[in-house]
């Protein structure tokens, strides 16, 4: 059964952060309610993902084809680009992973308003996507708008308020998640193929990376106008919620996160697809799997992975271990961020999706395999810099250069796959796994919590674009390593024939005796 192969992959997948769960409880052992937390919440984090995984094939990812391969039909650019804007809006505002980080940020510093928080980024993804949707249409260079667009963020950076910097770049990844990503994802193959000039696999890819720059520029302004905060609060994570209210909390937030999609797709049955009703009721089945995947999986997510994350930052840094006990950080955060990866919904409809553009010449495997190395050395930087306590544009812009650099010899198709990898891979896991470990480890060490805390999901928006590019660039090396050989044996082949004029009748003969028999 389908349901059985999703669930042992799914399980496979997240047994590297099982292990490191376990293994940080043996060398620091949780309370008993604790630990069982923590362990209903893992049971129901891998059940829900198979969950969410099974209904999204069968309802996000056609609803999504469906609805893009319909804008044209809109005829009008201007109306595709408000309706991209407006989806953005609407699917980030409901978005898991941007209400855990909203609630991490109001906790901390009460200026930042939870619910305009929520709005700001919401509008800065919509604008996002409106602008990648005129790209698409108006076929301007991919690489020439990535590298314009980072490099006015990072002469706008150096002006925002030192609170902000970090968590800009956070909210950037946690803005595309587990439901807008497929979404997105699908919408970009339906304007790619419909809309493009030139209609290649090259096109459908970049949208959520030119969206995810929306909520970077929003928050910049946003700390602009509020400035620094010097009275903060302390950060506490997974002590104060019940099961109560991570219920009542997730079964409205993922209401929230799906219902825009389904208005979105009556819509367009209504006016432009028409689709039988048996088929329409087969995509809300579909949805409904979506929602009862995601309420699981979120709420395994709150009950127990928050305070694992804490607790293992806490476990480390305790001042009653040796001073050097806290160095090993290094190593846990890159095997959490590895595994991680291969937890992260989003992660896997992007692997998934690349496979199937590509006719499978990329595997979903090794996508998933890259990512996870590159946001392994995400987490190991992210505590890096909170362990030397450095301002994060130090490790930050030197990443981005390297990304930047690349653009130039990555093939277009890697690029857009690249920035798209970096907005996916900072989904609800991380924004409830590891940004409760690193502000947990910056608030033990008694460092400004806003400013050394945040920064996890900015490196993990970050060295994905540097290890996809990468892998790219290798995959272009190796075709064209194969067309030069396929030349080469032509060639000799060639050769061999004028050398020796009479293995061409043999050829010829051979050649006509086929033709006969056919």
């Amino acid at each position: 059964m389908k349901i059985l192969e999703t669930l042992k992959d799914v399980f496979k997948s997240s047994l590297p952060l099982l292990v490191v769960i376990i293994i940080v409880n043996i060398i620091s052992p949780m309370s008993v309610e604790g630990l069982v937390k923590v362990a209903v919440g893992y049971f129901l984090v891998v059940l829900g993902q198979t969950l969410f995984l099974m209904g999204l094939e069968s309802s996000i990812v056609p609803i999504g084809k469906l609805v893009g391969n319909s804008l044209i039909k809109l005829k009008k650019p201007a109306f595709i680009i408000m309706f991209g804007l407006l989806f953005g809006v609407l699917a980030t505002v409901a978005e898991p992973a941007l209400s855990v980080l909203a609630t991490q940020v109001n906790s901390i510093n009460t200026d930042i308003n939870h619910t305009f928080f929520l709005w700001l980024l919401g509008s800065g993804i919509g604008v996002g996507v409106g602008f990648s949707l005129y790209r698409v249409m108006k076929d301007l260079n991919i690489k020439i708008v990535f590298f314009v667009i980072y490099i006015l963020i990072f002469i706008v950076v150096f002006f925002v308020p030192e609170q902000y910097r970090a968590l800009a770049f956070d909210a950037s990844g946690a803005t595309t998640g587990d439901v807008s990503v497929p979404f997105i994802l699908a919408l970009g193959v339906g304007v790619s193929t419909t809309m493009s000039k030139s209609k290649t696999n090259d096109e459908s890819f970049g949208i959520i990376g030119i969206a995810s720059v929306g909520p970077i520029i929003a928050v910049f302004i946003y700390g602009l106008i509020l400035g620094n905060n010097n009275s903060l609060n302390p950060y506490t994570a997974g002590q104060s919620e019940t099961i109560l209210s991570i219920t009542l909390n997730n079964l409205s937030g993922v209401a929230l996160a799906i219902i825009p999609i389904i208005i979105v797709f009556l819509i367009f049955q209504f006016i432009f697809l028409k689709l039988p009703k048996k088929r329409i009721i087969g995509l809300l089945l579909g949805s409904l799997v979506v929602y009862v995947g995601l309420f699981v999986f979120l709420f395994g997510i709150d009950l127990g992975f928050a305070f694992a994350g804490k607790h293992i930052g806490d476990s480390f840094t305790n001042p009653l271990r040796p001073g050097w006990f806290k160095w090993i950080l290094l190593v846990v955060c890159f095997i959490l961020g590895f595994a991680i990866t291969l937890t992260e919904p989003g992660v896997t409809v992007l692997a998934e999706q690349v496979e199937e553009v590509t006719n499978g010449h990329i595997s979903k495997k090794i996508i998933r395999i890259t990512l996870a190395i590159g946001i392994g050395f995400a987490g190991l930087l992210s505590i890096l810099k909170i362990l030397i306590d450095v301002n994060i544009l130090w490790l930050l812009v030197p990443l981005y250069v390297i990304a930047l650099v690349l653009l130039f010899v990555t093939p277009k198709l890697f690029v857009g796959l690249a920035y798209d990898s970096g907005g996916v891979s900072g989904g609800a896991i991380t924004s409830a796994f590891l940004t409760p470990l690193t502000l947990g480890v910056s608030q033990t060490l008694g460092q400004e919590i806003l400013t050394s805390g945040f920064g996890m999901i900015a490196f993990i928006s970050v060295t994905p674009l540097i290890a996809i590019q990468i892998l790219g660039i290798i995959y272009n090396i190796k075709i064209k390593s194969m067309e030069n050989n396929e030349v080469s044996m032509s060639n000799e082949l060639g050769q061999f024939i004028i050398n020796n004029p009479e293995f061409e009748n043999v050829i010829v003969g051979h050649n006509t005796l086929e033709e006969s028999n056919e």
